[in-house]
């Protein structure tokens, strides 16, 4: 898993509340087996109509927020269903972070073990942000995991909570693998002092 340590990128604003899984990934496209491929079909409902063109006013289309890597939204990002293939898609599209005041459980769980990074500002934190992005031209944030803290060249400065436990694993890359194999030598000498049992 990649390390997140500090990240400086263009920032993307998705002015809705309430934006849940189905609507991040919709269910029709969930048949891949691969953690890949699925960027292409983010926020699918919204960026294309039902003829499958694309809809020119959705932000993602809006040429000013091409090759955004930080997304800010409304509160309750990422309730509805448990599937992690939402944080699949939201990477695999180019996003290394959300900034939203609020986050559904499960959907921040499954955005630690692939080292995407949530961050939960105040409402008036993100509502700030979220005029700068739309107001100004190319606008970009730092995120700072190791500082914990939220900044952009103009002045705004934030600094975010975060479990102790959940920054060591991202600003070191390790998912639930990662921090079992942290112990295998301990776990080979366990297996060495316990053979398995001859079966004749």
């Amino acid at each position: 898993m990649k390390p997140f340590t500090v990240h400086h990128g263009r920032v993307a604003p998705l002015d809705r509340v309430n934006v849940d899984t189905d609507q991040i990934i919709p269910k029709q496209f969930l048949k891949r087996i691969e953690k890949t491929g699925f960027g292409q079909f983010l926020f699918y409902d919204w960026r294309f109509g039902a003829d499958g063109k694309e809809n020119p006013d959705f932000v993602l289309h809006q040429p000013r927020y091409d090759g955004a890597t930080i997304l800010i939204a409304g509160k309750n990002f990422g309730c509805g269903s448990s599937r992690e293939h939402a944080v699949w898609a939201l990477a695999d599209f180019g996003f290394r972070a959300v900034i939203s005041s609020s986050f559904a459980d499960i959907f921040a769980n499954n955005s630690t073990k692939n080292g995407f990074l949530t961050v939960r500002l105040s409402e008036d934190e993100v509502a700030e942000l979220m005029r700068r992005a739309e107001g100004i031209d190319d606008y970009q944030l730092t995120i700072d995991l190791e500082k914990s803290e939220v900044r952009d060249g103009q002045g705004f400065h934030a600094r975010f909570p975060i479990d102790d436990f959940v920054r060591h694993c991202l600003l070191n890359g390790l998912d639930d693998i990662g921090l079992t194999l942290q112990h295998e030598a301990e776990i080979a000498a366990y297996e060495a002092a316990h053979p398995a049992p001859v079966r004749g």
